[in-house]
Parts: structure tokens; sequence; C-alpha cells
């Protein structure tokens, strides 16, 4: 069935590589629409600048390129890292937390444009396009979205390529590395080609953000990090801007060896796929922010918040960014880190971080008159037998029925 006329103007999330090129010179094959291309600089580090031309010689209408880093960081990055969420106890979500961004500028685009569809690169095996889509219908519940990888038949890299050469699309000539990657402000992932095998050990060419464990600076270096209402704020007592902390912190943990991790992930559409992930600031940020949160955060609610965090991680991969129940449990961490506020002091050496010492001047809740083994006149210690007793009541009352049984 043609889909001629189906689509006036469509806005296209493009890179610039391989896929994305073809796909926008599909859509204008198959839809005979206008397409407008799309570009977000999320901190990725690659030449953008060839990006328009590149657009238009593959028969782009208009090529937007959007610089997103500091709102990236500050209203993505940031909110996540309040919560402390890592997916599965182990991912940072770097990949997962730049989707709903890409996805809100883009129907920004489209909106201007007056486009009626939008459209991107992901495949049907994987999450992107899930977080995409979902991004897309929060703002326009009638959008039309074209996800090629669901209706094409060029389902081989030959095929990819034998359609390039046809329509004149630049074929790269070797592949500057075997593996898929993503980067951003706060990390780079590797998947596929060598990692589809869980047993292979990732090589150490395959890394770029940080220096191998064992290459590192063979002395410690000492980074203190501020907090306010539990954001970042200053590396070492220099104000820095959120996207220019985290690339600060990005270098400082690079050079250390931090923030590498390799692991199998269940993807939101039910397989198990392998990713080695690079995020040495985000690494260093999560320790410090735990440092100063230890200090200023009350003991229930630290623990009612640490029940959620698996929760909060999952909205964020499987792409529940804008619904309403992340919204409402961002809410009540957002409260939760109105103390937050204060110091860590975190030890880099050789692929870790930890922290060694935290401080607070306005929030802290601890108190050395309460809590010194020196002697002291605030605290009876004498008090804990009835704190004891009562707490064991019910574990008496287990162990007397146990006996009265036998």
């Amino acid at each position: 069935m043609s889909k001629l006329g189906q689509i006036k103007k469509a806005v296209l999330a493009y890179s610039g590589g391989l896929d994305t090129s073809i796909i926008l010179k599909w859509l204008i094959e198959e839809y005979g629409c206008e397409v407008v291309a799309f570009s977000a600089d999320l901190g990725q580090a690659e030449e953008l600048d060839h990006i328009p031309e590149k657009a238009k010689d593959t028969g782009a209408c208009a090529c937007y390129i959007e610089d997103l880093r500091e709102e990236f960081v500050r209203d993505f990055v940031f909110p996540m890292f309040r919560a402390n969420a890592i997916y599965e106890g182990r991912y940072f979500l770097g990949t997962s937390i730049a989707r709903p961004l890409i996805a809100k500028k883009q129907m920004e685009i489209a909106k201007a444009e007056g486009a009626d569809a939008v459209s991107h690169g992901a495949t049907g095996k994987g999450n992107d396009q899930v977080r995409f889509e979902l991004g897309y219908y929060h703002f326009d519940p009638a959008v039309k979205v074209i996800a090629p990888w669901r209706e094409w038949d060029l389902n081989s890299r030959t095929a990819l390529e034998e359609y390039a050469k046809k329509h004149g699309i630049p074929v790269p000539t070797s592949k500057k590395s075997p593996w898929s990657s993503d980067r951003n402000l706060l990390h780079i992932s590797f998947e596929g080609d060598l990692l589809e095998d869980p047993w292979a050990e990732a090589p150490e060419h395959m890394y770029v953000l940080s220096v191998a464990p064992e290459a590192a600076p063979d002395t410690p270096e000492y980074v203190e990090i501020d907090f306010k209402n539990g954001d970042p704020i200053a590396i070492n007592g220099e104000q820095l801007s959120p996207a220019n902390l985290l690339a600060k912190l990005n270098e400082l943990g690079g050079k250390h060896g931090i923030g590498r991790i390799d692991l199998m992930e269940n993807r939101f559409v039910g397989m198990k796929s392998r990713g080695v992930y690079e995020t040495p600031g985000g690494t260093i940020l999560e320790e410090a922010h735990r440092g100063v949160e230890s200090i200023t955060m009350d003991r229930e609610v630290m623990h009612l918040r640490d029940s959620l965090i698996p929760r909060y991680a999952e909205m964020v991969y499987n792409g529940f960014w804008f619904a309403p129940e992340r919204e409402a449990l961002q809410a009540l961490i957002d409260d939760t880190q109105k103390t937050v506020n204060g110091k860590a002091r975190v030890k880099l050496y050789k692929g870790h971080c930890r922290v060694v010492g935290r401080q607070s001047d306005t929030d802290s809740l601890f108190n050395v008159e309460f809590a010194t083994f020196e002697a002291d006149d605030v605290y009876n210690q004498a008090d804990a037998e009835g704190f004891i007793k009562i707490n064991s009541l019910r574990l008496r009352i287990r162990s007397m029925m146990e006996q009265n049984r036998k």
C-alpha cells in the first residue's frame, strides 16, 4: 500500500550517520513528504558543523541543531540525581534520560514547522523507540509517528549499504568501531558486536572517557563538591553551570579511571542485553550527593526515598519521564532535598571514588555531643535498656510460643 500523500512534512531526529541519513531519504521516497532534520547537542563531542550540509545534500528541506547541554543537565540529569536513581543498582541511565529532552525539542520544532509527523531511528528491539514515542504523545496525542525500522525491509547492514549506494548516500569505507555507542555529557555506552558475547571482556581500546584504572595516577586526588537543595553548584570552591560542572567531573573522573561498568540489563521489551558504560562524572556526583545527604537528611525520610529508587529508576529507563507518577514522585524527592545543603570531599584513586569528608554549616543533623564515645551529659545510656526490651517484645513472645509447643 502506497504511503504517498499520507504525510506532508516530518521532523526526523537526525545524527548524520548512515542509518538516519538513509531514513531521511527513505521518508522522502516512501511518503513523498518534506523532511526537517533535527540534531541535539547533548555534549557528545562530535563535530556537528557538517550536519546541515549533509542533511541538505540528502534531501532535507531544513535542519536544526539545538544546543541542549545546559537544559539537559539542569532539568533532566540533576532531578534524576536528586533521586540517586540507578537502574537495577548499576546503570546510571545516561541514554535513558536524554531521550525525553530530544523528544521535547523535536515536538517543539514540529509545531514551529507545521509538521504532521515525527520520526526516529530507533529499532523495534530496543528501549529508545518507547522513550521517544512516549515523549511525542505527551506533547501531541494525535501526532503521527514514523518508525522506519518497524516498517521497511532493510533488515541488514548489507541492505542498508545497497540502499545508500543506490541513492547516493555516502557509506563509510571502514567502520571506526564495530559496536554501537551513544554519548552525552552524562555517559557513553557501548553495545553490539563482540559485546554480544557476555563472557568476552570489553577491549581496552574501546573506552573513550576514562583511562584504565591500572594506568591512572599513583597519587590520589581530592575534590570538594558543594550542594544546594540537592544539586551540585561548585567544585573546589568554583561555581560552575550545570553542564560545565558535569564536564569538569567527567574530566576528573576519567583521569582516575572512574565510572566504568559492564552489565547485563533487562530491556523494557523483555530481552536481556549487554552494555558497557563510562560515567565518570556521574559516579563522583552520586557518591558526593550521598555524602551530603548522610549528614543532612532525616533517617526515615532517607529510608523512604531509598525504597522508591528502584521504581523511579524504572520509570526513567522505560521512558515514563513525562508520566504523572514520575512527576508526583519527583515532587516528594525534591521536598526531601531542601535540607541537602553542604559539601562533600571525595577521594579519587585508580578507578575508585569515596567520600572521606562531609559537612553542612546550615543543615547538619550530626551532633557530636550525642554521638561521642567520650563522656557526655545529653544522653542517658541506661535509657537504652527499655528501648531494647520494647523492640524485643515480639521476638520474646515468639520464642515463648515455640518453647510451649515442645
